[in-house]
């Protein structure tokens, strides 16, 4: 079976280092996706619901290059024991950021595929929430 796998890629009007920010500032990153209490850095994370204040997904951050590259390992309750990453890289373009996001290690087959739409969907409700904080829609 073939692996899921999603990428998702998005131009954003802002130099490497302000996207960089909100990938890992807690007060930039609750703008647009979820809460953190510290900054992500390699090592453990947990982040939070910016109201419930649950824990909505943890893992460990495993890749951290600065304005590059931010990788980091994924879960949360419904998958159980998997774990997915997830892999950003920033790249400058004239004009601003070339931001992609790709998701591997997602849950596969006729049970796991319901979960592939939630993330699919909910990745592209957050990027156009994060070119929302950027842009100022």
């Amino acid at each position: 079976m073939t692996e899921t796998v999603l990428h998702k890629t998005i131009y954003l009007r802002a130099n490497p280092e302000v996207v960089w920010d909100y990938l890992t500032d807690p007060a930039k990153l609750r703008t647009w996706f979820h809460a953190p209490k510290s900054p992500l850095e390699t090592g453990a994370y947990q982040m939070f619901g910016t109201e419930s204040g649950d824990v909505l997904m943890w893992g460990d951050v495993t890749v951290c290059e600065p304005h590059e590259r931010l990788e980091y390992t994924f879960t949360v309750k419904p998958m159980g024991d998997n774990v997915s990453t997830v892999k950003w890289a920033l790249v400058a373009v004239p004009g601003g950021t070339q931001l992609s996001l790709t998701h591997t290690g997602l849950l596969q087959g006729d049970d796991g595929f319901g979960s592939i739409l939630a993330f699919d969907k909910g990745w592209d409700g957050h990027l156009m929430d994060l070119r929302g904080q950027l842009h100022g829609d």
